[in-house]
């Protein structure tokens, strides 16, 4: 997201009169008056030392950063301003629509860090959702379609070719071969009509010769055109699996964040659809592209040797022609592009509801799922049905047009045979190369609904190839062999990084030491322990593992010393020692049952038809949920990791299977530093250390018994879950006269 606007002539002029020469950090719009009424642009300006407010081409407002005290981005009825604090006293900065929300809040942290001192740039990970050239919304992807140019797909056209650029000279040599044997056939053609059937001068060796002739040229073409569609098909279909791979390879390299901004079905839309798209185009336009540009030059050039006016007369309507296909393609193209975003709105809905079947059914709500999908289908139907039906229409229109030119040849060709300008075999021939002539002209008429189609289908797939991890490998990444000291310094994160989860969280882990980790819901424990794993990096501050940052250990080594049991336990479809194995592919039979063993998985597995060979189902949905949960811990075990990440590990598991697992992980933790989040506050009992998250930041830290002297927040945390635990063990029904029930006394007074 841009965050450095360049200033209209007129407002930079009003701003170097008020401000001087002092460069700009930070200049972002705003579209509201101070009162919410809509006015002309404005701009907020910021410098090192000011921040100045520009509305009707002239400086209205200057604050100096020396005397900001705070600067917030607040979110209104409708609208959102940027407060300022100065002096103990707030004021309205500048009002804008909901738009410019994100924009301002990172500005408001910018402005906040130059005023302490920080000679940091806010950095924006959001991308920009309108074009900042032409307004326009963009249609799911990075890059503006309209403004990116048609340059931009020849050149990534001819990098999917490239690997194969010696097939593709070979596909043009032969499709060279069937050209100019086309070319041919009608030159004979001629010389058999004015040579042998005009004078009657032949017989029939003449007639079976021509024959002869006729049908080997035909057959040497018909040969060279099957070969070539054999290989097309054959390049077509390996530059489309080359896409894929790419795209489901970029899509694992891609930093959760991305994933998280896409729907499954869209990607999944992207690797099948798309490249479905690119390769019907390899196969059934660019194969015969070049033979039909050759055909079309060669074939008019011998049409003005052999009769200049006729020639020309072919071209009468292809001006018309080019000119309605231009102004139509790009009518063709929003058709197809907005079809493509409802294709995906159809495959995401269709993906929730078989990923949620259960819930679904469970709440008997399959009418409305039903009902939904039937409103995506239907509307993608019509969709559809219009740009077929603008196609069917405006095609066929196109190749009466090109064609009308054959009548104009006709009439005045066959006045030049009555007036002995031309033969009837140079007639006929000339009508043999016009057919050639429209013929590439007909299918090229065709071109723009398969191009629009393809160019949307290459701005989709390259909207992801061209995308840039949030989480990079270093160059210099290396392989660390983890002992398990891990500190956060000072760290800030936010998902939205100007709305962050996290700030200024510092903690210091000794090697081998258990971290429980609490808090309530959405204080940002899975965030801390996302940072620790290195799912996103943090947006100010560090994270070192024996003293070495984060960013500067390679990804493998990272990874396959963590062992992870989140709190939405995710099984892949396979068998159990499948998925056991995910951890460790290598894994020894011997050291799979051991896993399972202080998991607690292995008697119930024993006792499944098919032992560690029964097969799960997606998402492992014929295990239970205890039974996932167990699966998922002997699958972390099995790493024998460095860096154990608990998150609700045993929250799926009865009582007494939870006892017997925080045994096992009694025994698991030993020599591995550990972080558990766990909501069970007594599963935390015998942490080394408890980190209690507040407010975005660390509230509290220590042992289970310090916490509770401090009866801070833990504290409080700790008596609310006592006293619920005492109420749902309390007997029900109605109290015992005596203590609340009718006719006795309160239980309190």
């Amino acid at each position: 997201m841009n965050l450095r606007f360049t200033l209209p002539e007129q407002e930079q002029q009003s701003f170097d009169r008020q401000v001087g020469d002092a460069p700009i950090v930070y200049c972002v719009p705003f579209d509201l008056d101070t009162d919410g009424m809509w006015c002309c642009d404005g701009w907020v300006a910021v410098t090192k030392q000011q921040a100045v407010l520009l509305k009707g081409h002239e400086v209205v407002k200057t604050v100096a950063l020396g005397d900001l005290e705070g600067a917030e981005c607040l979110k209104q009825e409708g609208c959102g301003i940027l407060s300022l604090t100065i002096e103990g006293g707030e004021q309205i900065f500048a009002r804008f629509s909901m738009t410019f929300l994100p924009r301002f809040s990172y500005l408001a942290k910018g402005m906040r860090m130059l005023a302490a001192g920080e000679d940091r740039e806010v950095k924006s990970r959001e991308a920009e959702r309108v074009c900042p050239v032409c307004g326009r919304v963009l249609p799911g992807t990075a890059v503006c379609p309209r403004c990116s140019g048609n340059g931009r797909f020849t050149r990534r056209m001819w990098e999917l070719m490239r690997p194969y650029k010696w097939g593709f000279l070979a596909i043009a040599l032969l499709m060279l071969l069937a050209t100019g044997l086309s070319i041919y056939q009608a030159q004979f053609q001629r010389q058999f009509i004015d040579g042998v059937v005009l004078p009657k001068s032949g017989g029939l060796p003449q007639i079976l010769g021509f024959t002869g002739i006729m049908l080997l040229i035909a057959g040497s073409g018909l040969a060279a055109n099957i070969i070539k569609n054999r290989w097309t098909v054959t390049l077509g279909s390996k530059i489309s699996m080359d896409i894929r791979e790419k795209l489901y390879q970029k899509i694992q390299e891609l930093s959760l964040s991305f994933v998280d901004k896409r729907s499954a079905g869209e990607l999944i839309g992207r690797i099948t659809w798309d490249t479905a798209h690119i390769k019907d185009f390899m196969q059934q336009v660019f194969s015969g592209l070049i033979s039909q540009i050759v055909t079309m030059v060669c074939v008019f050039v011998i049409m003005l040797i052999m009769n200049w006016k006729l020639a020309l007369l072919t071209l009468t309507l292809v001006p018309l022609i080019i000119v309605i296909s231009f102004v139509f393609r790009k009518k063709i193209r929003r058709l197809y592009r907005r079809q493509g975003r409802f294709e995906d709105s159809t495959n995401n809905q269709l993906q929730d509801t078989l990923a949620g079947i259960r819930v679904v059914k469970s709440f008997g709500k399959e009418g409305d799922e039903i009902e939904k999908f039937q409103q995506l289908n239907h509307k993608l139907a019509d969709i559809q049905a219009y740009n077929e039906v603008f196609w069917a229409t405006f095609f066929p229109f196109l190749t009466f047009a090109v064609g009308a030119g054959t009548y104009l040849i006709t009439f005045f060709g066959g006045l030049d045979v009555f007036g002995g300008y031309l033969t009837i075999g140079q007639l006929t021939q000339f009508i043999s190369y016009a057919g050639m002539l429209y013929g590439p002209l007909q299918r090229m008429a065709f071109l723009p609904r398969m191009l629009s189609r393809t160019m949307t289908s290459i701005e989709r797939v390259y909207d992801v190839l061209e995308e840039e991890t949030e989480v990079p490998q270093s160059e210099h990444a290396v392989d660390l062999a983890i002992k398990g000291a891990v500190e956060l310094e000072r760290v800030s994160f936010g998902y939205l990084s100007y709305d962050p989860v996290l700030e200024d969280v510092s903690l210091s882990v000794k090697p081998g030491e258990m971290i429980g980790i609490v808090g309530s819901s959405g204080a940002g424990k899975s965030t801390l322990i996302n940072l620790i794993m290195r799912l996103y990096d943090p947006d100010d501050g560090r994270i070192t593992v024996d003293g070495v940052d984060l960013k500067e250990i390679s990804h493998d080594s990272l990874y396959s010393q963590i062992g992870v049991v989140l709190q939405e336990t995710f099984l892949f479809s396979g068998t159990i020692l499948a998925n056991l194995r995910f951890s460790k592919p290598d894994a020894t039979m011997e050291e799979v049952i051991q896993a399972a063993k202080i998991g607690g998985a292995h008697d119930f597995i024993c006792k499944l038809p098919d032992g560690y060979n029964t097969y799960v189902g997606e998402r492992g949905n014929t295990l239970s949920g205890g039974e996932r949960q167990r699966v998922a811990i002997a699958r972390a075990v099995l790493g024998n990791p460095k860096i154990l990440i608990l998150d609700e590990a045993t929250s799926s598991l009865d009582t007494e299977t939870e006892y017997q697992i925080q045994e096992a992980l009694g025994r698991l933790i030993q020599g591995r530093t550990t972080f558990a989040i766990a909501h069970r506050l007594s599963t935390l009992r015998n942490a080394d250390r408890i980190v209690v998250i507040d407010k975005k930041r660390v509230a509290e830290i220590g042992t289970h018994e310090e916490l509770l002297k401090k009866k801070g927040i833990y504290y409080n945390l700790v008596t609310t879950q006592l006293a619920m635990n005492s109420q749902m063990d309390r007997p029900k029904g109605p109290p015992p006269r005596g203590q609340g029930g009718p006719g006795g006394p309160p239980p309190f007074h």
